[in-house]
């Protein structure tokens, strides 16, 4: 039977309308990227952690042991909740979780200190988590420090310096360290940028699969090379909608880094999302039933971060994830968007994984139409 001539924008009418009518593909496409975007930032909103339990092990009783702990109570990162002579009950304490770290402060220390000697303050964490762990070491060593350089100024004075000389030589070459692109220094800040080009694509590419598998149960999936055009372009205008959405708004709600190129940041998406479209597609086609195509999705998502190149080093894995991780559109889209939409790079530095989303779009499109080709009737 001879397909009928559509055009392209009924064809996308057609397809708005189709995936309208599909609750499943919707809620996929418009409601879990609303949803993400509001609540999985919400885990990350205290940025900073602070006031981290610990613990000081006093084994000197003098007066600078009480000093180090006078300064690690008032430093911000931590707070100390237990103040003890025996290290085994700090070890308890952090085995039931009542603590996350300690500073052991040795017999002798100020003795040693006076003798010019070396004195060395030991810290034990929790390191079964970075962060409480980073907290517990930074902590300490600012409390440490900061006493460590007055008993050094100190030391220069009683040599004859003045006060400003005995600063200045302490610390010739004043070091003031800026955070240019994650101010707050937050985690959130840092992970919820990336990780929000995985959910454009994971929501955007099982809810093609599922549309695509359920135009296949149909035997609608050969209408046409121009009705599949104006069906991708159905799903990339979804697509566009949810990029715009957590570009232009959910980052602006929680303050992450943002802005820097905002041409750049549109060329991304508009390179992003129709690679994603068709991949979809084209795997929803593969599956050729709707519940398997998001049964089988919906567990990629992890191993897709853990390739995309923001969380876990491009050099420690295996020699063949290193390339094949370029047939994932997450991989150039994350990287392309830290650098156009949080460092504010020129679009030059860009290009290269603007070009792989380009080349990748157009090859899964190849792909998808001549598999859904119509079949030739004798």
């Amino acid at each position: 039977m001879p397909q009928t001539r559509i055009t392209l924008w009924r064809a996308w009418l057609q397809a708005l309308a189709a995936l309208g009518r599909d609750t499943g593909v919707l809620l996929l496409l418009v409601g879990a990227p609303v949803l993400y975007g509001f609540f999985y930032p919400w885990f990350y909103a205290d940025e900073v952690l602070t006031r981290v339990p610990v613990a000081v092990v006093d084994m000197d009783h003098s007066s600078l042991s009480r000093q180090i702990t006078r300064f690690a109570a008032a430093d911000p990162r931590i707070d100390v909740r237990l103040v003890t002579a025996s290290e085994r009950e700090a070890q308890q304490a952090l085995w039931r979780g009542e603590i996350e770290g300690y500073a052991l402060i040795p017999a002798d220390l100020k003795r040693n200190v006076v003798r010019g000697q070396n004195a060395v303050v030991s810290i034990e964490a929790n390191g079964a988590y970075a962060l409480l762990n980073k907290a517990v070491q930074y902590g300490f060593a600012e409390a440490v420090g900061t006493v460590s350089a007055g008993v050094e100024i100190r030391k220069l004075q009683a040599a004859g310096q003045s006060a400003q000389q005995a600063r200045d030589s302490r610390a010739p070459v004043q070091l003031q360290m800026v955070a240019l692109f994650n101010p707050t220094e937050g985690y959130g800040s840092f992970v919820v940028p990336a990780v929000a080009l995985l959910i454009l694509q994971q929501t955007l590419l099982m809810g093609a699969a599922l549309m695509a598998g359920t135009w296949v149960e149909a035997g609608q999936h050969r209408p046409g090379a121009t009705a599949w055009l104006g069906r991708l372009l159905a799903l990339c205008t979804l697509g566009w909608a949810s990029g715009l959405f957590y570009f232009g708004w959910i980052f602006v709600l929680h303050d992450y880094p943002r802005g820097g190129n905002p041409l750049g940041a549109l060329a991304l998406l508009a390179c992003y999302v129709p690679a994603i479209a068709a991949l979809g597609s084209l795997l929803g086609l593969w599956f050729g039933n709707r519940e398997r195509a998001l049964q089988v999705l919906l567990w990629t998502t992890l191993p897709i971060a853990f390739v995309a190149g923001f969380s876990w080093p491009v050099e420690a894995l295996p020699a063949p994830l290193q390339w094949l991780r370029w047939l994932l559109p997450s991989t150039s889209g994350v990287q392309a968007s830290l650098r156009l939409n949080q460092l504010g790079a020129p679009l030059e530095s860009a290009l290269p994984c603007l070009c792989a989303l380009v080349a990748l779009g157009a090859a899964c499109t190849a792909a998808l139409l001549w598999k859904a080709r119509p079949r030739s009737v004798a």
